[in-house]
């Protein structure tokens, strides 16, 4: 129900929603359970759209602290929050913070699910999205490339994360002002908007 009220932007009737569900969450299971984490990144999350910074990054720790000590720290539901909390740090131009966590998230992804996993290549996307912000372009590329070529492999070359991946690159390119790479991408954009305009209009 908290999820029902957030998604429609009625974050005053969804965070005492998510409180309560916290607290017996934290009744039932004891206060260090993946189900008290996952209440926690919710809370965080919230917390975060409403742009209340200091208590989401609070609750993302508590989370990610959980999540280490009961499922390890290579889990992939520890790099899931990771990646939360560094948007949290990127959001607020915290961009020291936020690099190691993507880029430990980005490891324990290729540990869990091999080097050729959509997962990694979000991780990789976030990475170059991180250096796209400080304005670190060169080192953006090859990670914006990675993505795109790991998301076509397991993907299929139609999949709504192509469109995401080629606006990427594509814009990266043009602040680099290396339009004739750039140009076959935005073709490329198009094309796939053309053949699925419901995905563009995401």
């Amino acid at each position: 129900l908290a999820e029902f009220y957030r998604k429609q932007g009625d974050f005053e009737k969804a965070e005492p929603l998510y409180v309560r569900s916290l607290q017996i969450r934290e009744d039932v299971f004891g206060k260090e359970h993946p189900k008290v984490a996952s209440s926690l990144n919710n809370l965080a999350g919230l917390f975060y759209s409403t742009g209340d910074h200091a208590r989401a990054e609070l609750y993302y720790l508590r989370a990610i602290r959980i999540k280490e000590k009961v499922l390890g720290p290579d889990n992939p539901q520890v790099a899931q929050t990771l990646n939360n909390l560094a948007e949290l740090y990127r959001k607020m131009s915290y961009f020291s913070q936020a690099e190691p966590l993507l880029e430990r998230s980005l490891e324990i992804k290729k540990k869990a699910y091999g080097l050729e996993h959509p997962s990694v290549a979000t991780a990789l996307n976030n990475l170059a999205g991180l250096y796209y912000g400080k304005g670190e372009y060169e080192k953006a590329e090859p990670f914006y490339q990675k993505s795109l070529e790991i998301w076509q492999k397991s993907l299929g070359p139609n999949h709504p994360n192509i469109q995401v991946s080629l606006n990427n690159l594509a814009n990266l390119y043009r602040k680099m002002g290396k339009n004739d790479k750039a140009e076959p991408l935005i073709a490329r954009l198009n094309e796939l908007k053309e053949q699925n305009p419901q995905s563009a209009s995401k």
